[in-house]
């Protein structure tokens, strides 16, 4: 899983010792433990622990608006890549099926079976070659 599809939350420890969690990056705490969950809920890493001395010490500059655009980016991106994904194997699907050879055909507008004579299957078969060269690599 790629970091930008984990959930990060902060634990860490008060002035009083009390322990707590948050979404944001505490500003006055000494010790910070960064714990990241899966989109399934289960724990990525166990995280870390480290000495904080001051608050300006590897602390994320974005808002946390920022940080729910950047989310939300990520995601669509994920989308987007998933739905590519499936084009491809759709792609690559209709060329085996083309290649495998047999009476092909279409449906009309009618519902009725247009066979494709091996011109019209030849150039399907490039149609759909070159969509797969182009989209999917």
């Amino acid at each position: 899983m790629h970091a930008s599809h984990a959930i990060q939350v902060y634990k860490s420890i008060g002035a009083h010792g009390e322990v707590k969690y948050s979404q944001y990056p505490p500003q006055n705490s000494k010790k910070i433990e960064v714990i990241e969950f899966r989109s399934d809920g289960r724990q990525t890493d166990t995280g870390k622990m480290a000495g904080k001395t001051n608050a300006t010490q590897n602390v994320p500059t974005q808002s946390p608006e920022d940080q729910r655009v950047a989310q939300l980016e990520a995601r669509i991106q994920e989308q987007e890549a998933n739905a590519n994904a499936q084009r491809c194997q759709s792609l690559r699907n209709n060329l085996t099926n083309l290649s495998v050879g047999g009476r092909i055909y279409e449906m009309d507008d009618n519902g009725k079976r247009q066979y494709l004579d091996s011109r019209e299957i030849e150039v399907k078969r490039e149609r759909v070659q070159q969509a797969i060269t182009q989209y999917c690599s």
